[in-house]
């Protein structure tokens, strides 16, 4: 009956159609906007190329054609102008719109007035952060140190990010377990990357070139995007079904 009930709110939730619009939101806004991040590193340590590695768990071959292919080089900085910047850091918004709309609706929450985008753009500020100091950890730690690091700033942006796109009208301690889920989900989802669009990328990059590994970031894309969303609907099941009733602030 539970399950059940989780695939019903999935189905309301439209997850994949979500996944979906979050992949194709974070390839032509977020990425831009974090190769001008990646670009003006001042440690230099493989730009966002690295980062896309990293989160894929990509390694060997297909790390180095990821990086060949998604490289970009120092001078968009300067080519960029500050309108450009501008115009990456609004469509960037866009995806934070997107999460946001998510979470209200797992919460079954009113949407938020449209003045309240400045919640939208820190919080995509916060992800760079946060997608920075993952590409950055990974040449600074390994093993079991680097493992409970990600873990643990992973489930505190996302357990942050829910409450405070939704203006903190659902209690930290019900957002919890959806943070917990998202992080596992995302763990789950880099070890299948790392087995199946490891070996892919390869071949796609063989049989058809530059646009082909970018199909294979495309759909890990959506798995993020239906990691992300379908990982708050899973804590908000979970709370129903196995915790204190829920109560709305």
């Amino acid at each position: 009956m539970g399950a059940h009930t989780l695939l019903r709110r999935g189905r309301d939730l439209e997850l994949m159609h979500r996944a979906m619009g979050f992949a194709t939101l974070a390839l032509v806004t977020l990425a831009p906007l974090l190769i001008v991040v990646a670009a003006a590193d001042p440690l230099g340590r493989g730009g966002f190329a690295a980062w896309l590695a990293d989160g894929m768990g990509l390694s060997g071959r297909s790390s180095r054609l990821l990086t060949e292919i998604i490289s970009p080089p120092r001078a968009v900085v300067g080519t960029t102008s500050v309108w450009g910047g501008l115009a990456l850091a609004l469509f960037g918004v866009a995806l934070g719109a997107s999460v946001q709309n998510g979470y209200e609706r797992v919460w079954n929450l009113p949407p938020g007035p449209w003045h309240r985008v400045w919640r939208q753009a820190t919080w995509l500020c916060v992800l760079t952060a946060y997608l920075y100091q993952e590409a950055q950890t990974r040449s600074a730690l390994h093993g079991p140190e680097r493992i409970v690091l990600s873990s643990v700033t992973g489930v505190l942006f996302f357990w942050w990010g829910q409450r405070f796109l939704l203006g903190g009208q659902v209690r930290w301690r019900d957002l919890l377990p959806g943070a917990v889920a998202t992080m596992l989900g995302l763990i789950g989802l880099r070890g299948f990357s790392f087995f199946v669009f490891t070996p892919l990328i390869v071949n796609n990059a063989i049989s058809y070139g530059t646009v082909g590994v970018v199909l294979v970031v495309e759909s890990w894309l959506i798995g993020v995007g239906f990691v992300v969303y379908g990982g708050a609907l899973f804590g908000r099941w979970l709370l129903d079904h196995h915790g204190p009733r829920h109560k709305e602030r």
